[in-house]
């Protein structure tokens, strides 16, 4: 399965980050239609005997799905572009490209633009195919993106990360065998980032990633509406993670095969966790 992943060619993704944490949120210039309300729909079949890796919670009032990944039964890759060197677009695009039974679950994460190019740093397989943003977003309109700090979600093997893009920059010498950058970061050393509210009026439905002490790489999407506050708290309070990163908004998306959910939406990146060799979620 993995071989597979890391014969996808030269990712071209798109932008993840589209609400304000505070306030209105940004309007999205790459809408495609589609109704978040009804984004969330099932898999023709369930992996047969398959056990999942994600589960449903709710967190004051909100309901969200977790999916864990392992670092003794998991690992983790980028996926974004297929044989046709065109990108997949949709997470059920990407299905259909290879065997569900080696996938865990799968969900959108990174930065992308309207060309489906990365806009941030991006390693897929071992390949850096995008540098490390450091901009401020001044030529680019802004965003959430550039809601300094943002940061990356990378890993090689069953190691996984999120740190700062900074502090990537200073710290992280070897390049990764995966990474993603998007932002802004939801948690920073445990602590909110300094323009997020505790419970701002800007709502959507979000996903967002972070790993804890014991190394396991928690992802979150939330199944209602969201604030970044809150989002951002079940991170720390919850799942016990110093830093989390956001992914996106609105075109949220999460394939769990074991459950038979393939949410719909038009997606760039994609964080795809397999299931190694004899290993499978508990």
């Amino acid at each position: 399965m993995r071989s597979a992943l890391f014969a996808l060619s030269a990712v071209l993704v798109l932008a993840a980050c589209s609400e304000a944490p505070a306030g209105e949120p940004v309007v999205r210039s790459r809408l495609d239609g589609a109704n978040p309300a009804e984004s969330a729909s099932p898999s023709p079949e369930p992996t047969a005997q398959a056990e999942s890796a994600c589960r449903s919670v709710t967190f004051e009032v909100v309901p969200l799905t977790v999916c864990t990944a392992d670092p003794a039964k998991h690992r983790i890759d980028m996926a974004n572009v297929g044989p046709d060197k065109q990108p997949f677009g949709s997470i059920s695009a990407f299905a259909k490209s290879v065997d569900a039974g080696g996938i865990a679950f799968a969900i959108n994460g990174g930065m992308y633009g309207d060309d489906l190019k990365p806009i941030g740093y991006y390693v897929e397989g071992g390949e850096r195919l995008k540098e490390l943003d450091r901009g401020d977003g001044a030529k680019e309109g802004g965003g959430n993106f550039y809601m300094k700090p943002n940061g990356v979600f990378f890993g090689s093997g069953g190691a996984w990360r999120v740190l700062g893009s900074n502090t990537f920059f200073e710290t992280v010498g070897d390049r990764p065998a995966f990474g993603t950058q998007s932002g802004p970061m939801l948690l920073v050393d445990g602590k909110l980032h300094p323009e997020i509210q505790d419970d701002g009026p800007s709502k959507a439905v979000r996903n967002g990633v972070g790993v804890d002490a014991s190394g396991r790489a928690h992802f979150v999407i939330s199944d209602a509406p969201v604030s970044f506050g809150q989002l951002a708290r079940f991170f720390r309070d919850e799942l016990q993670v110093k830093n989390a990163l956001y992914l996106d908004g609105a075109i949220s998306s999460l394939w769990d095969p074991a459950r038979g959910r393939m949410d719909k939406g038009r997606v760039g990146p994609i964080i795809v966790v397999t299931k190694q060799e004899g290993k499978t979620p508990e």
